[in-house]
Parts: C-alpha cells; sequence; structure tokens
C-alpha cells in the first residue's frame, strides 16, 4: 500500500477548545520535543513540501495546528517541548495547551510520541511517556531521524529508547527523507480512525 495524497490543507490553528474543528473527524496527533522532525514528518506523510512549516529553529510550533486530510481526518500538529529560549510561563502555557487537548479532546483517536532515534530520551520525554500511560491515552513510539544512523544502527538504538523508557514495544523507525515506514505508519493511522481507505 503506498498511500497517495491528493486532497489536504491547514484547516484550522488554534490556541484553546473553542479553536478547535467542530465536526467529528477522527484525529491524530504528533507531539515530541522541539526540532525532534514532527513538520517533517507530517509533510512526508502528506506528500507535501512546505504544508507544516519546518524550521532549524527550536519551538516554531506555538499552536495547534489541524491539517484536514482527504476531509476524512486531521493530522494535530504540536507544539514541541523542552526548548530553553522559551519563558517559564510560555512553556506553562503551552504545556496547559496541550495537556488539555490530549486529555479531554474525544476526536483524538492515537498520539504519536516523537523521539530522536540519535538519542536517548531526556527528561520531558519520559515525563510525557509516563503522563501517557498514567491516563491511559492510545499512543505509539516513533524513533525519528533514522536515515542519520547507519541501518545496523537503527535496532539498536530503537532498543536504547525501549529500555531507557521500561517501553512494551519498539519504537517505529522513521524516516522523512527516506520515507521509511511511511506506510506502516500510515496504516496504523487508517486502522485507529476506522478508515478503510482513503
Amino acid at each position: 500500500m503506498s498511500i497517495i495524497i491528493n486532497n489536504t490543507d491547514i484547516a484550522i490553528t488554534a490556541v484553546s477548545p473553542s479553536g478547535y474543528p467542530a465536526d467529528d473527524l477522527p484525529e491524530v496527533a504528533f507531539v515530541g520535543k522541539s526540532n525532534v522532525g514532527k513538520s517533517s514528518l507530517i509533510n512526508a506523510m502528506l506528500g507535501r513540501k512546505r504544508l507544516a512549516r519546518t524550521s532549524r529553529q527550536p519551538g516554531k510550533t506555538r499552536t495547534i495546528n489541524f491539517f484536514h486530510v482527504e476531509r476524512k481526518l486531521y493530522f494535530v500538529d504540536l507544539p514541541g517541548y523542552g526548548y530553553a529560549k522559551v519563558s517559564k510561563s510560555e512553556s506553562a502555557k503551552w504545556g496547559e495547551m496541550v495537556e488539555s487537548y490530549l486529555k479531554d479532546r474525544p476526536q483524538l483517536r492515537r498520539i504519536f510520541l516523537l523521539l530522536d532515534i540519535r538519542h536517548e530520551p531526556g527528561n520531558n520525554d519520559k515525563m510525557l511517556y509516563d503522563w501517557f500511560m498514567h491516563y491511559n491515552l492510545p499512543f505509539t513510539l516513533i524513533a525519528t531521524k533514522s536515515d542519520k544512523l547507519a541501518r545496523a544502527q537503527v535496532p539498536r538504538q530503537c532498543a536504547a529508547i525501549r529500555r531507557a523508557l521500561s517501553a512494551p514495544e519498539l519504537p517505529m523507525p522513521f524516516s522523512s527523507e527516506t520515507r521509511q515506514n511511511r506506510d506502516a505508519l500510515w496504516s496504523l493511522i487508517l486502522d485507529n480512525c476506522g478508515i478503510d481507505v482513503l
């Protein structure tokens, strides 16, 4: 299966529940620390180059961005966390916004926690993982930037991430450059959203 997306756009940019989409389409959310590759992954999944804005400046995404996909579901790009140059008050505000969305959004079908495959999870990653587990939220670990490693290193790094989090499953390696596991991730998304075909 190789998904081709013909119809997608950024539908809504929101900072509170009053701005979220009013329809009942299923949503999948992407979250991770600043510069982990969220925007690049979204662009690769949707077959676009600049739909989700990428930047070398960490902390670029400061709102919750909803991308309409074939009028059947939303990709949700959440603000990155853990960037030191953001003030504590702004960081707390982002945290409240993201936490409220993840806990209280009935349309949310799955969360994808993105981790840079080259590094062990940091404290913020571990806190978010534990928070997901505490609230029994449906989520999957994605190890981004797998093209940055030699092929033999990928399974070792995935195992290291799993150990660091005491996770029951290995993260899925993903590359926005080579599109590694794009189809597998699409299968997981469609299955969780109850969609047979886009």
